[in-house]
């Protein structure tokens, strides 16, 4: 279900900028389809796709001297398409066409204050009425000495060539990261870029792709049956009510109750999947199954293999008692296709397993469908609105599919998570109430393995930490903590400790990411 087969696009070229991903949601932002290929596949390509209108190069930690490690076909900057280099995109443009590219003096990270030299189709509108613009600089190497037929179009206190263009062949160069929320008016770099300079016009929306994907499912499934694992959170409750819309009944969910799910979740799912929407929902209680299996298992990864195992084995059990069953659907989001090697070539540290029913598929012979690959989250969920779930859903936070498992850190017990049931539920509940829920990107509690002293009334007590998580992000990439106003926490402390038995303590996880991960485990 490629969507790029009759969509004009903007391809952008992948150097291994921790803000790539960003680029190509500021361009479907725009309302134009965007696509993202590690710089190792360009050599794979004969020619680029007829639907490639405008090439982005992303930036990246390589200099354009490490010749070995980078495996880009400068053939493309020869196919008379308009070309964007982005921070080291930039270099390399510069290099390709005999410019001169060397370590910088004096680097330049962070605010950095440009001034224009000149006018471009590039930057209307992006200087303020002094000719000068905050950006987001982070490089160690700059252009010292510009190719032939290139012009200087604003320079900075240590670059003399920060954003620079060929306008008879529609190169640009800048050195700086647009894509970024820190770069003022960065988004009228890409909006020139798409509109005046590549000249494509909108095609991507929320309701284009609800037409677009209903259509080619019903013309990839036809009458057979598909089976869809549904956990309630986002992804699966899109490509559930997304498949229904499609084919109906032939639709067949199961919805495995772990034991592991917050507080209320099998009730909310039921109520809205089975009752609200009518779908064919198969609820499977397998709660002493999981927590028994769990018993006195402490490392992350074994619990999440546990989980994961287990998961698979039950649902392939109900699934098997399902007649004529030819396809299973999973959310798998563009930033798994990215991240996956056979998509982007490249090579990635394992930091945790990922907990999904990947594993079905090829157990089970069935074909697998994943109608969301080409989305980002934000995509995502306005896809759902589009297909009238309800704001409740649509909004959740990221909630990982092992569940309260590993937001218990060590061993797990039944009663240690009926505690963190309790107390998670008490802080959402405030964040909702006071209306900070929708600022957060993800906010949850832990139970931490230490027990502390505390004194209620005039007894002594022995009993658990709640840690509490709430944090700000754009895709869960990096991330910053939520900056509560202290009467909040005092407040929630308060309420946890004073209604759920078992806790005594709370403390506020200050820490971002990186270095530390979202999730505890």
């Amino acid at each position: 279900m490629h969507p790029s087969n009759n969509l004009n696009k903007i391809l952008i070229i992948d150097f291994g900028s921790q803000f790539t991903q960003l680029i190509a949601r500021r361009i479907r932002e725009l309302g134009v389809y965007s696509e993202i290929l590690n710089h190792k596949k360009i050599k794979y390509f004969k020619q680029i796709d007829s639907n490639v209108k405008g090439i982005i190069l992303s930036g990246g930690p390589l200099n354009v001297y490490e010749t070995s490690k980078i495996k880009f076909n400068s053939k493309i900057l020869k196919l008379k398409i308009p070309v964007l280099g982005v921070c080291f995109g930039h270099q390399i443009i510069s290099k390709t066409f005999g410019g001169v590219v060397k370590k910088s003096k004096k680097r330049e990270f962070g605010l950095t204050l440009i001034k224009k030299i000149k006018k471009s189709k590039l930057t209307n509108n992006f200087f303020n009425n002094r000719g000068t613009s905050k950006v987001w600089m982070s490089h160690s190497d700059q252009v010292f000495k510009l190719p032939k037929k290139f012009k200087a179009i604003a320079y900075s206190e240590n670059s003399k060539f920060c954003i620079i263009e060929n306008k008879v062949d529609n190169f640009f160069g800048i050195q700086f990261h647009p894509e970024v929320t820190h770069t003022t008016r960065g988004n009228i770099i890409f909006k020139n870029f798409v509109y005046s300079i590549c000249k494509i016009k909108k095609n991507w929306s929320s309701k284009k792709q609800k037409e677009r994907l209903i259509k080619e499912i019903r013309q990839k499934i036809g009458r057979s049956k598909v089976l869809c694992a549904l956990s309630g959170g986002v992804d699966s409750s899109v490509v559930s009510k997304l498949l229904y819309n499609a084919v109906g009944k032939n639709l067949v969910c199961i919805f495995v109750n772990t034991g592991l799910l917050r507080k209320n979740e099998e009730t909310e799912v039921i109520n809205t999947f089975k009752k609200k929407h009518n779908m064919n929902l198969i609820y499977v209680n397998a709660k002493n199954l999981f927590i028994n299996k769990l018993k006195n298992v402490s490392d992350p990864e074994t619990k999440r293999k546990i989980i994961g195992n287990l998961f698979v084995k039950v649902f392939e059990k109900y699934a098997k008692k399902i007649k004529k069953v030819e396809f299973l659907a999973q959310g798998t989001l563009y930033p798994d296709l990215i991240e996956s090697k056979s998509v982007t070539g490249s090579q990635t540290s394992k930091i945790k397993s990922h907990h999904n029913v990947g594993g079905l598929p090829k157990k089970m012979k069935l074909k697998l469908i994943e109608p969301l690959k080409y989305l980002f989250k934000d995509e995502v969920r306005k896809l759902g609105l589009e297909l009238n779930l309800s704001n409740k859903i649509i909004s959740r936070h990221p909630f990982p599919g092992p569940g309260l498992a590993i937001r218990i850190p060590g061993s797990i017990t039944e009663k240690k998570i009926n505690i963190l049931k309790e107390a998670d539920y008490y802080f959402i509940e405030a964040l909702k109430n006071q209306k900070l829920y929708h600022k957060i990107w993800q906010a949850y509690a832990a139970l931490l393995p230490v027990k502390t002293v505390g004194v209620m009334g005039d007894n002594r007590t022995y009993e658990y930490i709640c840690l509490l998580r709430a944090i700000t992000s754009e895709d869960g990439m990096t991330a910053d903590f939520f900056n509560f106003k202290k009467k909040f926490v005092q407040s929630i402390s308060n309420k946890i400790i004073n209604n759920v038995r078992g806790i005594n303590r709370v403390v506020y996880d200050i820490t971002s990411k990186p270095p530390s991960t979202i999730e505890l485990e």
